[in-house]
């Protein structure tokens, strides 16, 4: 297969767990312009395309009637802006994945995958119309200068950078730039009066796609997947190495809220658990000749038990990874039913510098699977409400709710039934923790109370949290400080009525967060996930099911 085959994947902000109504509707209604405007991507396919349409006597056509509204038509008509939303519109109406992609967003949506980017290498969120550095990424162009997780950016090259207009998009833009390209910053730091400036020279800053690699427990080791990018495979290779080493013989890959990517860093993944000679996935289109991939039989961890964890939003090369898994009856499956992702798109480089993502061919598991959901060509809207009709349908509480087709029966290796049409069905269903929730709940969390308040927290008690070693201590130390009075107290300050049977109820959930986001805010990520996923309810039932397992 050629490099330059990828699986186009959507994009989202990570979801919490407890999520209700209210954010899944606000995730569908920015769902269309993600799946656009945020897809994993090639690069260096060139011009080929335009030489097929300027043989094309519809190009011609459509060329004929822009020059005639241009040249005759009564008021003046920016003919480039039709023909942007011209391209869109035309390939919409193919299906929900193939996309046009305007040259002033190719770079945007091209970088996701490239495994680096050229920044000043800090993590920021925005909070009272302030950008606040909540981490520094190690050895970064921001580090060498002195930025501290804390500091405030209020000035951009000497002019204010601050105020209700400040978007995520305007701050990566100020930030962001050609390597070796100097930004002044204008920093406002805790306990300094005046305002510090710092000139950061922009370097190469990665995009890690393993959030983490840890010991859950002795001889298990833990291995969460954000996306499948280019350096992915050797990412997880390095996690695979490392847990070896402290000792892992099994292992639990978290691909929950993974939306997919590059085709062959799933493939070489899930080669590393297979013996030789098994199918990986396969691809046909109608003008896509069929191709097969096996497995080579060499890699580290064939003869290690494996678990996947799977969700709603794990979608294509995350599909991959776990239909091969699981039809070659390699692993378990733990979750819920997967997004439903199965087309293969190529990208194709227009003249003017922009691309078209086109859909080339299915993909289909070892058994024969194709897990694409159901769509009809040109009509998105309803495909886009798949994840919250799902949701009404009571499908992320009960198995039950979920219907499968007999028609679409397959055999695994070892003869067990799989169904294809729409996702892959885990082995063990694990569903939503609903046993939390509570209208105060839901107020906070969507109005993003409790990550405003465990990074002020974290603010102010910087220096206490810093001397903790690891997330263990931190635990310990937090239960010790009546966080959740304190957070009641500053929810209260925002308008937010303390109902105390309402918020005993959701207690153990408020302080979890609470706890783990903290941990980020001065730890880092290898000091949050461990504490965020303590009581997962899936990774719990992957532990059981691992310790199960001899070996």
């Amino acid at each position: 297969m050629p490099l330059d085959i990828r699986l186009m994947a959507f994009d989202y902000k990570k979801m919490n767990k407890k999520n209700l109504l209210l954010v899944l509707v606000v995730f569908i209604s920015v769902l269309s312009g993600l799946l656009l405007g945020n897809m994993l991507s090639v690069r260096h396919i060139g011009s080929g395309l335009s030489g097929a349409f300027s043989r094309s006597g519809a190009h011609s056509k459509i060329d004929e009637l822009l020059s005639i509204i241009k040249t005759q038509y009564v008021d003046s008509v920016n003919t480039n802006l039709m023909t942007e939303e011209m391209m869109t519109d035309m390939v919409s109406k193919l299906d929900p994945h193939s996309v046009y992609i305007p040259a002033s967003d190719l770079q945007k949506v091209n970088e996701e995958l490239e495994g680096s980017f050229s920044g000043i290498g800090v993590q920021f969120n925005i909070q009272n119309d302030t950008v606040m550095v909540v981490a520094i990424v190690n050895g970064g162009p921001s580090e060498k200068v002195g930025l501290l997780a804390g500091d405030r950016i209020v000035q951009v090259d000497d002019s204010a950078f601050v105020g209700k207009t400040i978007t995520n998009e305007k701050v990566l833009k100020k930030l962001r730039g050609p390597e070796k390209s100097k930004v002044k910053l204008g920093i406002r730091r805790n306990n300094t009066s005046e305002i510090l400036h710092y000139t950061i020279t922009r370097g190469e800053i990665p995009v890690n796609s393993v959030d983490i690699a840890y010991m859950i427990e002795p001889q298990i080791g833990f291995i969460k997947v954000n996306k499948f990018a280019e350096k992915t495979y050797s990412e997880f290779l390095n996690a695979i190495a490392k847990l070896k080493n402290q000792g892992a013989k099994k292992f639990i890959i978290d691909l929950r809220e993974n939306p997919g990517g590059l085709m062959d860093q799933a493939i070489n993944m899930v080669n590393e658990f297979l013996p030789a000679g098994r199918m990986i996935v396969y691809a046909k289109g109608n003008a896509y000749p069929r191709f097969e991939s096996k497995s080579d039989g060499k890699g580290s961890c064939i003869n290690s038990p494996v678990i996947v964890l799977i969700d709603e939003f794990s979608a294509s090369a995350s599909e991959i990874f776990s239909g091969a898994i699981q039809d070659n009856d390699r692993g378990l499956i733990i979750g819920r039913r997967s997004f439903g992702k199965g087309l293969v798109q190529q990208q194709m480089g227009l003249s003017d510098g922009s691309a078209i993502r086109l859909t080339v061919a299915r993909y289909y598991t070892p058994s024969g699977r194709c897990i694409q959901k159901y769509y009809e060509k040109g009509k998105s809207e309803a495909y886009e409400m798949d994840i919250l009709n799902r949701f009404k349908h009571g499908e992320f509480d009960s198995r039950d709710s979920i219907h499968m087709d007999d028609s679409l029966k397959y055999k695994t290796v070892g003869g067990r039934t799989v169904y294809g049409g729409g996702g892959i069905m885990p082995d063990i269903f694990v569903p939503r923790d609903t046993s939390d929730y509570t209208p105060y709940l839901n107020k906070i969390i969507n109005y993003g109370y409790l990550y405003q308040y465990a990074f002020q927290y974290a603010d102010k008690n910087r220096s206490t949290l810093k001397k903790m070693k690891n997330w263990m201590q931190m635990d310990t130390y937090l239960d010790q400080q009546d966080l959740l009075t304190k957070f009641v107290a500053f929810a209260t300050s925002k308008s937010v009525v303390a109902n105390w049977k309402e918020i005993n109820t959701s207690k153990k959930f408020i302080l979890e967060q609470l706890k783990a986001y903290i941990s980020r805010n001065t730890l880092g990520d290898a000091d949050f996930y461990p504490l965020l996923y303590k009581d997962d309810m899936t990774v719990k039932k992957a532990l059981q099911e691992m310790n199960k397992k001899k070996k």
